[in-house]
């Protein structure tokens, strides 16, 4: 079988899972955005480290909008369309073309959450503060500007499913210890938003992973997100001060789950033997269906080797 129908097969559960496929994930440099030159290092990456689908990064993310200052300037937000994710949708064209027979192809889809955060914050270091106060103080407000971003993000990924991309890679924040897991405000401001475009995929795709971003903060609980559409789970396997197994979150969610490395241990620094060998210890713990990656997106400036070292150490495994 190909990559295609090594990855799809996963969601078979008359078969027994004996390959174990494996992908991880980086951002490129700036000028590796958009485009051709997005297309061709995406490809480089792929076939370097033989990883097992095409997962394309997310770049265009909203830009910060200083007119939202307020609860009520919620309502001020733009509406994005085709000139704004051109960039974007010639990367995910290209890549289907190029790879899409021997692949999965699926895109990055951050949460309307995560692209209203970028939109009120001018540093990374300040991301959805103002967002999460505002939220807080009225939400009834930030849901207007809520609702044009969903809109924003359909356009796009109905977009890409008119490329033909076989499904997406779902990011998604909010539900962090101290922040709105659990909350009224959580269901309210966040989770009809998630599942208006996980939803919208959904019924189009064949391929879609849940990924449960733990970037700006660690969660306590991820009930919030049980029910959240995806045919695989990605997710930390923190919660709290105890560690589960991949187990533990493949039966949590009823799903396959994707992870089991930390993005920040020893795929970045360890020799390729201490990369194998814990690549064997995640293997030991896996779940029946499974497949071999990090919490989430691993350092821009990671060696590809040892990138490629996990992931051969995935496929040469047999259980």
């Amino acid at each position: 079988m190909n990559k295609r129908d090594q990855v799809l097969s996963l969601l078979d559960p008359r078969r027994k899972q004996e390959y174990i496929p494996a992908g991880f994930f980086l951002h490129f440099e700036k000028s590796f955005h958009a485009g051709r030159a997005a297309v061709e290092k995406h490809l480089e990456f792929f076939r370097y480290t033989d990883m097992d689908f095409v997962k394309i990064q997310y770049e265009r993310t909203f830009p910060f909008q200083p007119q939202i200052r307020r609860p009520g300037d919620w309502a001020k937000m733009p509406l994005y369309k085709r000139d704004f994710f051109e960039g974007q949708l010639s990367a995910v064209e290209g890549l289907v073309k190029e790879a899409g027979k021997e692949a999965l192809v699926l895109v990055t889809l951050y949460s309307p959450f995560m692209c209203a955060g970028d939109a009120t914050s001018a540093t990374a270091e300040d991301r959805q503060r103002l967002l999460t106060q505002h939220i807080r103080e009225n939400p009834q407000a930030v849901r207007k500007g809520m609702e044009i971003i969903t809109e924003s993000m359909m356009f796009f990924a109905r977009e890409c499913i008119k490329l033909g991309v076989d499904g997406f890679y779902t990011s998604t924040q909010g539900g962090e210890s101290g922040r709105f897991g659990g909350s009224l405000l959580f269901d309210e401001c966040i989770r009809p938003y998630d599942l208006a475009v996980m939803e919208e995929i959904a019924r189009s795709c064949a391929f879609n992973i849940l990924h449960v971003c733990d970037y700006v903060g660690e969660y306590d609980d991820l009930t919030p997100y049980l029910n959240y559409p995806g045919h695989v789970v990605n997710c930390s396997l923190k919660l709290g001060t105890k560690t589960i197994t991949g187990q533990d979150a493949s039966r949590m969610f009823g799903r396959p789950y994707m992870g089991g490395m930390d993005r920040k241990g020893v795929i970045v620094f360890g020799d390729d033997a201490e990369i194998r060998s814990a690549v064997e210890g995640v293997l030991r713990q896996s779940p029946e269906k499974f497949i071999l990656g990090a919490d989430c997106t691993v350092p821009s400036d990671i060696n590809w080797d040892n990138l490629r070292v996990a992931i051969s150490a995935a496929h040469e495994w047999r259980k």
